[in-house]
């Protein structure tokens, strides 16, 4: 019988992952671990980490499986929130849930669950795993879509390895949400009607600025606004090298006026709307460009701002990322695929070009909000084939 450490996180997705593994015969073990104690920033009442616990506990009791705690608080610490605050320092946006499956769930718990003799790992995920074996005898992963596609989450498993994902189950990916809320109902689970957790991965919902200000001082600085008209929208639009349409918006206080005080270029990002406080216009002003350096942020009056679109981004070269290696793409290779630049943005058609001066990924259509320091995804289809993190 396969050994199936499953990680209780005291929701009702991962509950039920529980409960259908059992289900399939597995020998199931709960696993859960706290990953973060400093509530600074933290919105009351959003899922403390000791109540988490507890409705973990009560789903291992009521499922009659072994349940076990780790604290991976140091590890978490210097993987996730160390590199989160880091970025955010460079006027970056970083994306903590990504490397946090990366790093966390299927790096160091995997190896706390193969301590307890773990066959598998499995997470409540909305997404699914396909294998295949070639003539050769040689088994590959693919990491697809979940079924449901108002909660498909495989873009957060974006930067998982052929290693991580032959130990990976994803026994929810098959079912849509209102399925995994009544499978949770039919064995009396006591997350059947617990909200989800929403915010930054095993810290919650956070006021941003208040929680990144235990490392990062609050800096009065201006706002300006550049009006559609700037002319160097023009020049850029006339661009044609993938290095020329991939470089980001360049401004400076002199191609705009100032409109307004903020607390710290740091704590804002490229497509932000809300925290401005900057009332009586027509439409919404949206960031559109923010400097650490001068602690300026730059805004757009409008959704339809020609400040907010961009048709290319560039992404770290060293860090691209392939599930599978052996589609990487060469020097002088591209190929079109289906992106997306955030969670739950629909995917948008494109291509990856990798060149001798980067890589660069071209959409059919201007995308919104394109930050530097978030992920982009690259698909096949329902397929994830690789990933990568935005240069700008």
């Amino acid at each position: 019988m396969a050994k199936v450490v499953v990680g209780l996180s005291g929701g009702v997705d991962s509950s039920v992952a529980a409960a259908l593994l059992k289900e399939q015969g597995y020998e199931v073990i709960g696993l859960f671990m706290r990953n973060w104690h400093d509530t600074t920033g933290t919105l009351e009442g959003d899922c403390p980490w000791h109540d988490d616990q507890v409705f973990a506990e009560l789903v291992a009791k009521r499922l009659d499986i072994a349940f076990h705690y780790v604290d991976l608080s140091e590890e978490y610490r210097r993987r996730v929130v160390d590199y989160m605050f880091a970025e955010y320092e460079k006027g970056r946006t970083p994306n903590p849930d990504v490397l946090c499956n990366r790093e966390i769930k299927f790096d160091v718990f995997l190896k706390e669950a193969l301590k307890l003799g773990a066959d598998f790992v499995a997470t409540g995920h909305y997404c699914r795993k396909a294998e295949h074996t070639d003539e050769m005898g040689k088994t590959t992963y693919s990491l697809l879509a979940g079924a449901d596609p108002n909660k498909d989450q495989s873009y957060f498993l974006c930067q998982l390895s052929q290693e991580q994902l032959q130990r990976a189950l994803f026994p929810v990916g098959d079912l849509l949400k209102p399925d995994v809320r009544r499978i949770a109902e039919q064995y009396h689970l006591a997350t059947a009607k617990r909200k989800d957790s929403q915010g930054i991965c095993f810290v919650g919902k956070v006021d941003l600025p208040v929680f990144l200000q235990q490392k990062l001082a609050a800096r009065k600085g201006n706002i300006h606004e550049i009006l559609p008209s700037w002319p160097k929208y023009a020049k850029y639009a006339e661009r044609e090298s993938l290095a020329e349409l991939a470089e980001p918006y360049r401004y400076t206080v002199r191609d705009g006026k100032k409109i307004g005080e903020h607390n710290g270029a740091h704590f804002y990002t490229i497509g932000q709307r809300k925290g401005l406080g900057i009332g009586g216009r027509k439409e919404s002003l949206f960031i559109i460009g923010t400097d650490v350096e001068t602690n300026t942020i730059y805004v757009g009056e409008g959704d339809s701002h020609p400040g907010l679109y961009r048709r290319a981004l560039r992404l770290e070269t060293e860090h691209l990322h392939w599930v599978n290696p052996d589609e990487q793409l060469r020097v002088g290779e591209s190929r079109s695929f289906d992106i997306r630049i955030r969670y739950r943005q629909p995917l948008q058609k494109g291509s990856l070009h990798i060149t001798e001066h980067g890589a660069f990924l071209l959409f059919d259509t201007p995308q919104r909000g394109i930050a530097a320091g978030q992920f982009a995804a690259w698909y096949d289809g329902e397929r994830v084939v690789g990933s990568g993190v935005i240069v700008g």
